[in-house]
Parts: C-alpha cells; structure tokens; sequence
C-alpha cells in the first residue's frame, strides 16, 4: 500500500536529486525546490521548477529510493513533467478530422477510408453468374435469340454472351458500375453542407426578392436532389457555379426587376409665332427682288 507520509532519509535527499537533475538538463535550467512526493515506501520524487524559456509550468521530477534497512539513498529516474499550470502542447488531431473544405491542392491526394460513412458499395460483379452456369446458359440463349449477336455452330448454351447483355455492362451503361457509391448519410451530410451556405437562413436570402425556385438561372439537379437543390448559373449571382438550396435566393434574380427602357426625345415644338426674314432671289437682269411670300405664289395679291 503507498504511504502518505514521504521516508525521511528520501526526503532530505534534495542535493542528490537536484545533481540529477542538473547532469540532465541544460546549464541553469533546474530552479528552486518546489515539493516532496511520496511515491511509495521508501521511495520518493523530488520536484524542482524549469527555468526553460519554452516550458512554462513544467517541473523536473527525480525520483529517489532506498532499500529496506539501507540508510543510502539511490537514484531512480529523471524526467520532465508538465504541472498544473504547465504550458502544454493542444491534442493530437488526425490530419483526417484537420482537414477543410479548400485544403485540397494541385497534386494532392485524400484517399477515403474502406469504413467511410459517406459511400457503401456499389455494383462489385459479385452477382454474375459464373461461366458455363444455368443461369449463365440461359441469359446467352435469351441474348442469342432477341439480339443480333454472333452465333457459333453448337448448342445455345455455349453461345457467348454479347458484351451489351452482360450484367456489368449495363450497368455501366446506367453509370452505376463503381466501386463505391454516395449512401444516404453521405447524401443527407452533402445536403447539410449545402443548405448551410445556400439556404434559406442565410442573409443573402433572407434579403432577396425571390427564392431560386423562381429563377431562369437555375440549373436543376437530377435524381432526388432535384426536389431540394439545383445549380446558379448566373455569372453575377454570389452562388455562380454553386449548388444551391431551393429557398435561397439573391438579388441577381431573373425576375427581381424589369430593365428600364431606354428615354425617347420629345417631339419637336414648332413655334409659328416667330416670323423670318425672307430671302433674296436674283433677276435675270442681274438685279435682286425680295422673295415671293406664300400668297404670292398662291396667285394672290
């Protein structure tokens, strides 16, 4: 059972614990003798201050003991220990739970745990039937008989398969032949983080005329998506090129407001109470008359 009390030949072994701790660290490091810890019977740590500039808080800790009966005190261990106040280092965070949105750089690479959350399995191959099977006998029978296929001489049921009726291929044809694909967690979690930015709460939003339901620039998604988010394709919208929530909306709207029409010109005022000057029109003779007003041309005088 560890005793409470520190054994007093240990305890006044303060010079042999402080050499200790002088021999192990730097030249003036080890400071004043803070306390004595009993760490069992007959055994004891001595706790001495760090002047270290970097480990404020920390203590050097040298530990001594003696054997039954024995009246020499030895040397145990030395090591530095934070204390209460220690000045430590934050916890350890794996660089997976560290990484951001945008750390990603050209030639970067984040491989994706087996166990992510975010995918499950996609179509692996493992249900195709293997050669030869009945199954397999009677997809190449079926294939053979609906579809222009290159029938060998023989039996239907080692005719091959055509590469379009296998299984694999048309599921690759549907896109769907991936290793992995996106499981509901991931998709909810993507939904989450795209709501966040483009939602509804933001103030860009809660300021806008209309929501993006409403809007020419929507670019809707497909699949289940499609119900709750679409794509801004407006180059002056704050979204451009963004996956965007249903109910957000900007002040870039297609419909937030009309163009207004460019001004047309009054229409000319004619002042028919300004009278000018007739002009002169030349004689034959060489001489000038003054110009004939409108009655005069009219035949009246």
């Amino acid at each position: 059972m560890r005793s409470r009390t520190p054994d007093r030949l240990c305890a006044e072994a303060v010079d042999l614990a402080r050499a200790a701790a002088e021999e192990t660290a730097l030249p003036g490091m080890v400071g004043e003798h803070i306390e004595v810890v009993a760490d069992g019977d007959r055994v004891v740590t001595h706790l001495f201050a760090c002047n270290e500039p970097g480990y404020r808080g920390w203590r050097w800790a040298v530990t001594v003991a003696r054997a039954s009966r024995a009246k020499v005190v030895t040397l145990d261990e030395t090591v530095l220990l934070p204390g209460p106040d220690a000045l430590l280092a934050p916890e350890w965070v794996p660089w997976s739970e560290r990484l951001r949105p945008g750390d990603m750089g050209p030639g970067d690479l984040l491989p994706t745990e087996a166990d992510d959350l975010r995918l499950e399995p996609g179509y692996t191959g493992e249900d195709v039937p293997p050669p030869n099977s009945p199954v397999a006998e009677g997809m190449a029978a079926d294939v053979a008989d609906s579809e222009e296929a290159d029938v060998v001489p023989g039996s239907p049921a080692v005719q091959p398969a055509p590469a379009r009726g296998g299984i694999a291929d048309v599921a690759e044809e549907l896109g769907m032949r991936r290793a992995r694909v996106l499981s509901r967690y991931g998709l909810h979690a993507a939904a989450d983080r795209w709501e966040e930015a483009f939602g509804a709460k933001t103030p860009m939003a809660q300021a806008a005329p209309a929501t993006c339901m409403t809007c020419g620039f929507l670019t809707p998604l497909t699949g289940s998506l499609r119900q709750a988010f679409g794509v801004c394709a407006n180059e002056f919208a704050p979204a451009d090129g963004r996956v965007v929530s249903l109910s957000y909306g900007c002040g870039a709207h297609s419909e937030a407001a009309v163009m207004p029409k460019p001004p047309r010109p009054a229409p000319p005022v004619v002042d028919e109470t300004v009278v000018e000057p007739l002009a002169l029109r030349p004689e034959r003779d060489g001489g000038s008359v003054e110009e004939a007003g409108p009655a005069e041309e009219l035949g009246h005088s």
